[in-house]
């Protein structure tokens, strides 16, 4: 595992406005710049958030002092998705089988991140979230349901669909959703990978699966962390 010292291996994902840089074997450790400088440095920025978001899992993460400790193993070209904002390309690791360890870690890494995100939200709950210049953003129970949603869309790209609840109630959806989640997950690396779904579309891996979600939960964490302004 890596000490403050080592090299960390990244991939970037090249979009015409926006680069993401993404740690290879850290999942969910990505940020993007408006250049390859600028998402190297902002992934050194976050390294620390990522320390504390790994803190329990016992998992050996150290952030590196600075970007010179990266190095690049890969570059993709990204897309519209990307310049829009999100990772949306998986490095060529990703493709790579997944043993009992592998995935063992892995899911240790997704359940860091949602610990991360129940944390954010308690901590926000009660509390007013600063908008943006214009008034824009979404308030705590919209972050909640959007994150609820993209779950259950990356949940069938691994081949499985979300079981909805009669009842909307985001205290229960959440960790049934996860549960689906680790057994979907634990089905796609044990049985025979599938590349496309029933109507042709790309399937996940279930390391781009990690990768993917882990981002996207930090991501949401760390805007309610930062937006958090105090009691209304």
């Amino acid at each position: 595992m890596p000490r403050a010292r080592d090299t960390v291996e990244v991939y970037l994902e090249l979009g015409a406005k926006r680069v993401f840089a993404g740690a290879i074997d850290w999942p969910g450790w990505c940020r993007s710049g408006k250049d390859e400088r600028a998402a190297l440095e902002a992934m050194t920025e976050y390294g620390p958030r990522y320390a504390k978001v790994l803190r329990r899992s016992r998992l050996g993460f150290s952030p590196p002092p600075d970007a010179t400790a990266f190095a690049v193993r890969e570059r993709l070209k990204g897309d519209a998705t990307t310049d829009f904002g999100a990772p949306g390309k998986a490095p060529s690791v990703d493709s790579h089988p997944m043993d009992e360890r592998a995935l063992s870690r892995f899911r240790s890494v997704l359940r860091a991140s949602w610990r991360a995100f129940d944390a954010a939200v308690d901590a926000a709950a009660g509390t007013e979230l600063r908008r943006g210049p214009r008034g824009g953003g979404r308030d705590l129970d919209q972050i909640v349901r959007h994150v609820i949603e993209a779950e259950a869309g990356y949940l069938a790209r691994v081949g499985r669909k979300h079981q909805r609840p009669p009842v909307a109630d985001p205290a229960l959806e959440l960790p049934a959703i996860r549960r689906e989640i680790l057994a979907a997950l634990s089905e796609a690396a044990r049985g025979k990978p599938v590349r496309t779904g029933p109507r042709g579309g790309a399937r996940w891996t279930p390391r781009y699966h990690v990768r993917r979600s882990v981002w996207h939960l930090l991501d949401h964490a760390w805007e309610i962390e930062d937006r958090i302004i105090g009691p209304p």
